[in-house]
């Protein structure tokens, strides 16, 4: 089974490419299973629990901008959890026969916003263990956008422009890192599917 993500930060076409993507494969006759990082993630899961909350909704919570020391350190231990949780996921997709594992966000994103949200050494050398355990994708590619193209589409992030920046900066740091394709996504869709299609066969 092969695992692909997208990732990429609010508003850069990630999950119309992940629909494009799995339309295309399902078409081909392959088994496809889905995944989105934020909804796997148990700290997620247990805040929609207490807000009564019964179903996980793609980018109805922003992205926090801020966070206490104590918070960060709770998500680094959560993001721990939900990697392992993961290998498991994984092994049971591929006993049941799954041909791709397609992730709309991953614990690539999870990183970088861990990263974007620190400013403790203590909670920044976390982050670096967790980055050493992080699961690799088969095939990973980062929708590059800049902010000002983000911010003059109908559906713009709550966060603004300076949030915008910075995660985008923190991306571009770790694309060599973690062998992470950029793809040009200013382009119109049909063209950047195309592109991530070719690059997956």
């Amino acid at each position: 089974m092969r695992f692909i993500t997208l990732t990429g930060v609010d508003g850069s076409g990630k999950s119309t490419q992940l629909r494009s993507l799995r339309a295309s494969l399902e078409a081909e006759g392959k088994k496809v299973a889905y995944f989105h990082a934020v909804e796997f993630s148990l700290a997620n899961r247990l805040a929609r629990f207490f807000r009564g909350e019964k179903e996980f909704i793609p980018g109805r919570d922003a992205g926090s901008t801020k966070a206490s020391f104590f918070s960060v350190m709770l998500r680094e231990k959560f993001l721990f959890l939900d990697m392992l949780r993961f290998r498991l996921f994984r092994r049971k997709l591929a006993r049941e026969g799954y041909d791709y594992l397609l992730s709309d966000r991953s614990f690539y994103d999870s990183v970088i916003n861990l990263h974007f949200l620190s400013s403790a050494l203590i909670t920044r050398i976390g982050i670096v263990i967790l980055e050493r355990l992080l699961p690799r994708a088969d095939r990973a590619f980062y929708l590059d956008l800049e902010a000002e193209a983000i911010l003059s589409r109908e559906r713009v992030p709550e966060q603004g422009r300076e949030y915008l920046e910075k995660k985008i900066s923190l991306f571009k740091e770790h694309l060599a890192d973690w062998s992470i394709l950029p793809i040009a996504a200013s382009r119109p869709p049909e063209e950047i599917a195309r592109e991530i299609r070719e690059k997956i066969r």
